[in-house]
């Protein structure tokens, strides 16, 4: 089943990140990060099924270098907390093979990125099964420059305008549609809804498709990243610390920062938390699964009940039919001769047959029968 997924960050120096870095990891190649002097070398992980950088047209050909495109980024920034670059993570189609993959990804990134006047670095990454990775683990990366590109290099202000909310639900939107675009190019009957669990069972609740509901009736799991699932495989229980987060409200000024305690709040970790709501989702399933077994016990129930009374009332019915046939029956008594009956037991019968043949006709005509039935035609 095709699954969707779109969520966007920025790399900021506030948080340790680094253009350079995130480049190079996520393209699996050597960068040296000039303003560091660091040299980040991911050339030989796996994982990496393609990379490339998408300009638009008339963009400066020195940024299409990996390299010179992320120290450029770094060094027109002079903040600690400067915000280097925007990372868009995509989920992919599993259905699809590794080309269409590929063209699908091409044709979204150039539609809402690269035509807006970004530079776009993308790589699209297959499962690691050996390292714990689900089969159909594919997913792209893309980073973003924040400013756009010209024939010179990258504008000196920022594209403050790429930054909205609004902006980013469009792109989520659009994204749904791209996949299922695909998907229907295909002939894969799969598709995907960007929107919450809620709206899809409440527009499911509205169409009355109570199947549809019932499924998208649970509780949404979290990201498992690849840190946490590699604390999970060594068995380790990561440990939770107090902080310190930024108060951005009109009590700023008096107190700046707040500590959030986290060893209050966290519960193992993200690995131990998505099992946990998994479960809740199953128990959930099964409860709806309770329900409707015992409905349908019920209903069959009543049917056998409602059968046996359609039955007990059809056979007063033929009971009351017969009886009237009886009392039409009539002999002709011949004086001084022996009494003998006008009709013999195979006439009766057919007698009978006829009535019955009667009644169900008018019963489908829909009328009801009228006058006297008697089983010897009177002269």
């Amino acid at each position: 089943m095709a699954s969707y997924h779109l969520s966007a960050q920025i790399i900021r120096r506030s948080a340790g990140h680094s253009a350079v870095a995130a480049a190079a990891y996520r393209a699996g190649e050597k960068l040296k990060d000039e303003r560091t002097g660091r040299t980040h070398d991911y050339s030989k992980r796996g994982g990496v099924a393609h990379s490339e950088i998408m300009c638009p047209e008339g963009a400066a050909e020195c940024l299409k270098n990996r390299e010179i495109l992320w120290n450029m980024a770094e060094g027109m920034e002079n903040r600690k907390d400067a915000q280097t670059a925007r990372e868009i993570n995509m989920a992919l189609p599993h259905e699809l093979n590794e080309k269409q993959r590929l063209a699908l990804v091409r044709e979204f990134v150039t539609e809402h990125f690269v035509n807006q006047g970004m530079v776009a670095d993308v790589a699209i990454h297959y499962p690691q099964i050996e390292k714990g990775d689900s089969p159909q683990n594919h997913h792209a990366h893309v980073l973003l420059t924040l400013r756009q590109a010209t024939r010179f290099g990258l504008r000196t202000t920022k594209t403050r305008e790429w930054n909205s909310t609004a902006l980013l639900k469009t792109w989520r939107e659009s994204w749904a549609d791209y996949q299922n675009n695909a998907l229907g190019k295909y002939g894969h009957k799969d598709r995907v809804d960007h929107r919450t669990l809620k709206d899809q069972k409440q527009e499911a609740e509205e169409k009355k498709d109570w199947k549809r509901a019932v499924v998208l009736d649970r509780e949404p799991e979290i990201h498992v990243g690849a840190k946490a699932r590699q604390i999970s495989r060594m068995g380790k229980v990561p440990q939770s610390y107090d902080a310190l987060k930024a108060v951005y409200s009109s009590k700023r000024q008096d107190t700046p920062y707040r500590t959030r305690s986290y060893t209050k709040t966290d519960k193992g970790s993200r690995v131990v938390w998505n099992n946990r709501i998994i479960t809740r989702n199953r128990q959930r399933f099964g409860r709806y699964l309770t329900h409707w077994s015992r409905q349908q016990a019920r209903f069959r129930r009543h049917a056998m009940h409602y059968g046996k009374i359609r039955k007990q009332s059809h056979a007063r019915k033929r009971l009351g039919a017969t009886q009237k046939i009886l009392k039409g029956l009539s002999f002709k008594l011949s004086f001084g001769r022996s009494l003998q009956s006008t009709l013999s037991l195979r006439a009766i019968d057919y007698r009978l047959r006829y009535y019955y043949q009667g009644q169900k006709k008018e019963r489908g005509q829909g009328r009801k029968r009228s006058g006297d039935f008697s089983l010897f035609p009177t002269t």
